[in-house]
């Protein structure tokens, strides 16, 4: 299943979180569900929630301007739709594009995702040393796109979302 939206009270957005944690936010009162999926509910005793799409935090939480989404490896892999950067094929690792034992740093721009084997067949070198060839090039999203990534949102899915999210995510998004 996918993840949900998480707003600020302001009604900016701030993270994704589970379905889970979203409903368990929602029956803590802590969060109340601005959009549901259509027709699906979560039930237990005594109690039923439908199943968010976004959420809004009943209180506001200040949160630090970021200018630059924070590196993470299941960012890197996301980034990359979990594909290798050098087959194609599904990509269950991160690969340094400079080694780290040469001063790689751990960073958008260092780091591809890879198929372990490819991962293994690099080594310790370059692709250009490796004789391997970049299917794409690494960028950094901006903190938006981050959190676009993070949905894992599609088309539709954008539409439906898109009076939630800020102007630029939701065209980067769509593209």
């Amino acid at each position: 299943m996918r993840n949900t939206l998480v707003l600020n009270a302001s009604y900016e957005p701030l993270t994704t979180v589970s379905l889970q944690r979203a409903v368990v936010l929602v029956l803590q009162d802590k969060a109340v569900v601005e959009q549901a999926h259509p027709l699906r509910t979560v039930r237990g005793t005594g109690v039923s929630v439908p199943l968010p799409r976004v959420i809004r935090l009943q209180r506001y939480v200040r949160v630090p301007f970021r200018q630059r989404a924070p590196w993470s490896r299941r960012g890197v892999l996301v980034r990359d739709q979990h594909l290798c950067a050098y087959c194609g094929r599904r990509a269950t690792t991160v690969d340094h594009l400079q080694p780290k034992s040469r001063g790689g740093a751990d960073s958008w721009l260092n780091t591809v995702a890879a198929c372990a084997e490819d991962n293994q067949r690099k080594a310790d070198r370059t692709p250009e040393q490796a004789g391997m060839r970049l299917l794409r090039k690494p960028f950094e999203p901006t903190p938006q796109a981050t959190l676009m990534l993070a949905l894992g949102l599609r088309g539709s899915d954008v539409r439906e979302l898109a009076a939630w999210l800020p102007p630029a995510a939701s065209m980067t998004a769509a593209a």
